[in-house]
Order: structure tokens, then sequence, then C-alpha cells
């Protein structure tokens, strides 16, 4: 399973202009011509490798959705799972992707596409934009998977 962290967005870290909103990516963080490069080689870099992609779930954050489309790996699908909870304690968000997680059985691969918060929230770290969190499901692990290992982002 890749768990990815979206493209480079400028100004990296800090959430969306005040006022944004989901329906309207003008008013959102964005991918900069970088971070669309970055995901367009991560597909690249999924089919040198032929990395099998059976689902790819994205944030509904433009962000996110652009990263997902322009890796062109398979259909898109929008999860509020992949969304960070400011909420303190567990949120319905995060028991939602730790179940994701722990139930894939493939046989190819998931790909979620995500935020730094939501990595956090899961596995304790904050990726870098680009970056690629590989995880093997596990049912009764505390985030449903384990942490196999981390590909930076594609430069």
């Amino acid at each position: 399973m890749a768990l990815i962290r979206h493209g480079n967005a400028p100004p990296g870290y800090g959430g969306d202009p005040p006022g944004f909103k989901i329906e309207d990516c003008r008013t959102q963080r964005n991918l900069d011509e970088q971070g669309r490069g970055e995901a367009r080689a991560l597909g690249d870099a999924f089919r040198a490798h032929g990395v099998r992609v059976d689902r790819v779930l994205s944030s509904p954050w433009c962000r996110c959705l652009d990263t997902a489309r322009l890796m062109s790996v398979g259909p898109v699908e929008t999860s509020w799972a992949l969304v960070p909870d400011v909420a303190p304690g567990v949120s319905p968000r995060l028991r939602e992707l730790k179940e994701v997680v722990a139930a894939w059985r493939g046989p190819g691969t998931l790909v979620l596409v995500t935020h730094a918060f939501t990595v956090r929230a899961l596995l304790g770290f904050l990726p870098m934009q680009g970056e690629t969190v590989v995880l093997k499901p596990r049912s009764g692990s505390p985030a449903g998977g384990e942490l196999v290992g981390m590909i930076g982002a594609p430069r």
C-alpha cells in the first residue's frame, strides 16, 4: 500500500487560505509546476517498476486530487478518511482510515493520496510533499498496518 503526501503545493505546511472552499480549487493551496511534475513522475515510477494499482483513494482537496489524477495509475475516488481532523482524540475519519488500511488485501496496490497531518495522525510523523510511505496492512496494528519504508519525492 502506498500512502502519498500530495506533491509540492507552496507554501508547504500551513493549510489553506482563510475562506477557502472545498468545491473551488482557486481558493485552495494548489500544486505548482514542481508538484505536477512530482505527480507525473510518481506515476511513471509505478509503471516502470510494474506496480499494479487496484484502487486509488484521494482526499477531496484539489492538491491531492490533482496528484492522484496526474499519476495516471487508475480511476480516482475521494475519501474524507484522508482529510486531517483537528479534533482531539481518535476521530471517526482516522478510525475509518485505519480500517481501510487494515482491510486491504489487494492483490494489487492501494494508493492513498493525502495530507501530512493525516499521516502524522496515523503514523506519528510528517512526510515531505511528494513522499510515499509504504505500508503493509495488518489487523490489530495501531495504524492498521506496518511501516515498510519511505520513498522520497521524485525530482
